[in-house]
């Protein structure tokens, strides 16, 4: 197991452009500057949604569920499995190994029990179903993708898993009596076993409290094994290092792109794509078979839960993209790459 330094990649002190002097984190393009100030919040609250009220949503009952195929305990060191959970948590199988990203499992998104978003479909695989983790990737902090209570739940069930995570986020964990721990820069890498796994930028935020934003950093990840790429992409914006994550990471059999939570426009474009944008990043990372995420599970923002894959389908045929690599998974579908299937 490698476990690279903090600012391994800043190169005799000089600070990388995504930390800020006095400590901290944020975006280093132009244009990606999220400030979730009071007056936005209630300018889209009191202003916009009394204007134009968000459409109506499907009855969450009538979204597609399927039953989990998973290898149990384990798929071959050969196999890529992916199991969609639900938002942006899945149960991936690579490698040999067992493994979970942004794992949530409680009814709400939020600090309180019964407060916040309300998950409207149930997680694809009951907890208690799960095999034996060994591996989590969490991008960032925020209560729809770190979980407290499902971290002291893992912890209780899985105490041997090894969490890779964003600078700062590992005393979080620690505090919970996790010790198996890695924290990654952007562009670092490290190793599990037979498994690569890499720290991509994302275009976000973090900040469990109004007071802490920005402290700890957020990403997406890239996991690699002999013949097999796939990538994470966490919670993001669109921004310009997708093809650099492609060439550096890649070429990529699978690529996790997040499509919802989008609207309105103007408050959500720096920290989250819509389907479209999530189409151009599929198709700067090279065009892999593309999974849609973020979507479905908790309402977030204005757009109906059912929208996004729509919207996200109809770029992607229009992109001229194969309608074989969009890979729209109902909650609970597990998806197997066979090995003549690679790239």
């Amino acid at each position: 197991m490698t476990t690279p330094s903090a600012v391994a990649c800043a190169a005799e002190g000089v600070l990388l452009a995504h930390h800020r002097p006095n400590g901290g984190f944020t975006n280093p393009w132009t244009g990606a500057a999220f400030e979730a100030r009071l007056g936005g919040l209630l300018r889209w609250w009191f202003v916009d949604r009394v204007r134009n009220p968000p459409p109506p949503d499907p009855d969450p009952a009538t979204f597609p569920r399927a039953r989990p195929g998973f290898a149990v305990p384990r798929a071959a060191e050969d196999g890529l499995s992916i199991t969609w959970v639900g938002h942006a948590t899945f149960l991936l199988q690579m490698g040999g190994l067992n493994i979970l990203t942004d794992p949530i499992w409680s009814t709400h998104a939020s600090p309180l029990p019964g407060v916040g978003p309300r998950r409207r479909v149930a997680p694809g695989i009951p907890f208690e179903s799960l095999p034996p983790i060994d591996v989590v990737l969490q991008t960032h902090d925020h209560y729809d993708h770190l979980d407290d209570r499902t971290v002291c739940r893992l912890e209780a069930r899985d105490p041997g898993a090894h969490w890779f995570v964003p600078l700062g986020l590992g005393s979080f964990l620690r505090r919970r009596g996790w010790h198996q721990i890695t924290e990654l820069d952007w562009w670092q890498e490290a190793t599990l076993g037979p498994l690569s796994i890499g720290c991509t930028p994302a275009q976000h935020f973090s900040g469990r409290l109004p007071w802490r934003r920005n402290r700890t950093l957020w990403c997406g990840w890239s996991l690699a094994t002999a013949g097999r790429r796939l990538l994470f992409a966490g919670d993001t914006g669109y921004h310009p290092e997708f093809q650099q994550i492609g060439q550096r990471f890649g070429p990529f059999d699978v690529a996790l792109l997040p499509i919802g939570a989008y609207d309105p426009r103007w408050f959500m474009k720096p920290v989250h794509m819509n389907p479209e944008e999530a189409v151009a990043a599929a198709r700067d990372l090279g065009g892999p078979r593309f999974v849609p995420m973020h979507w479905g599970t908790f309402k977030l923002t204005d757009e109906p839960l059912d929208e996004p894959p729509q919207r996200a389908l109809a770029s992607w045929c229009a992109a001229g993209m194969p309608v074989e690599r969009y890979w729209q998974l109902a909650h609970g579908e597990t998806r197997d790459l066979p090995v003549e299937a690679s790239r």
